[in-house]
């Protein structure tokens, strides 16, 4: 943020604007990002928001910034998204036409209601507050901005209500094309796209999950599941505290329960000691490769849920034997003297 320009935003405003509007437009003329920057400025503290006159100066020098380059749009965004006071300078981007003209997709969610009849539950407000309430790291404030945007495309009303099925895989694929015009670094485009696309999933778990269906979750999510689990938490705008609290707890213990099962597995193996060598005793078998093949689609089966994890040997043996895997072909082939 440039001096001159918060010496322009911090000058009383006279009875018209007229003279602080004129020098705002030769900062903008002069640099298009001011009017970003203003926004900024904003995002850090509500109470910066501009006079009329300068804002009505940002919107119609606003065409100023398509001769900006994109990626210096974006890289001026990441600073406005990470402020305090976020909300506040969407909704300014979004009164001077910024959203409208930059991304189309997230304009288009103004005035698009999720439930009749209630303010909050308008795709515009939500997400003003989703992005609020997100923890301020760039990528997580980036996927709550967009993580609605595939509502719109998807609204459907039917006699029990309105309905977005699929927004969020259509929400990741909007986020492609817009990648487009707005690039992003490779890393953060991926990380983006995947908390657009998944953003929906830690509301499906329950305290009924298997620990193996805990496990697969968290593997799943894999690298993103610290930044999944706060925009899931950002996610949370019911006015019910009621509500609020049962899904802020639902998704405290579905984490708890991820990183229980992972500091148990750094622990223990999924299949118990010397199931190898029940393995070669009931089938006759010497060790070899074979063996580890076996082992390898046991802990597969486990992985998936098919299996439960740490049983005695007979149950593995007994799954080996119906699995197609332990063959008389396969085993007379392994019981032959290897050359």
């Amino acid at each position: 943020m440039t001096t001159a320009l918060i010496d322009i935003l911090d000058t009383p405003e006279a009875a018209d604007g007229t003279a602080q509007a004129a020098k705002l437009r030769a900062a903008v003329r002069d640099d298009a990002l001011n009017i970003l920057r203003i926004a900024t400025l904003i995002s850090l503290d509500r109470s910066k928001e501009p006079a009329a006159s300068i804002t009505r100066a940002c919107q119609e020098e606003l065409p100023l910034l398509e001769q900006t380059a994109p990626i210096e749009i974006r890289q001026e965004l990441d600073s406005t998204l990470v402020g305090r006071d976020v909300d506040a300078a969407l909704e300014w981007l979004q009164q001077i036409g910024f959203l409208a003209l930059i991304m189309p997709e997230v304009d288009a969610t103004r005035d698009l209601a999720q439930e009749g009849g209630r303010k909050h539950k308008d795709v515009w407000e939500h997400t003003k507050l989703v992005v609020r309430q997100a923890v301020p790291r760039k990528n997580v404030r980036w996927a709550a901005l967009l993580h609605d945007i595939g509502k719109v495309p998807t609204r459907t009303f039917t006699k029990s209500g309105v309905h977005f099925h699929g927004h969020a895989e259509v929400g990741a694929r909007m986020f492609d094309k817009m990648a487009r015009r707005i690039p992003f670094d490779k890393p953060d485009r991926k990380a983006i796209r995947f908390l657009i696309k998944y953003h929906l999933r830690s509301n499906q778990y329950s305290a009924q999950w298997s620990d193996s269906a805990v496990r697969r979750f968290g593997r799943d999510m894999d690298a993103y599941l610290v930044d999944l689990l706060d925009l899931s938490r950002a996610d949370i705008t019911s006015q019910r505290p009621g509500r609020r609290r049962q899904l802020l707890h639902q998704i405290s213990e579905l984490s708890g329960r991820i990183q229980d099962l992972r500091d148990l597995d750094a622990k223990q193996p999924p299949l118990p000691k010397g199931v190898g060598s029940a393995i070669m005793s009931h089938f006759g078998l010497a060790p070899t490769r074979f063996i580890g093949d076996l082992k390898r689609a046991l802990e597969q089966a486990i992985d998936s849920g098919e299996l439960e994890e740490r049983r005695e040997d007979e149950y593995y043996i007994k799954w080996l034997e119906s699995s197609g895997l332990v063959t008389p072909e396969a085993l007379e082939q392994q019981r032959r003297p290897q050359n």
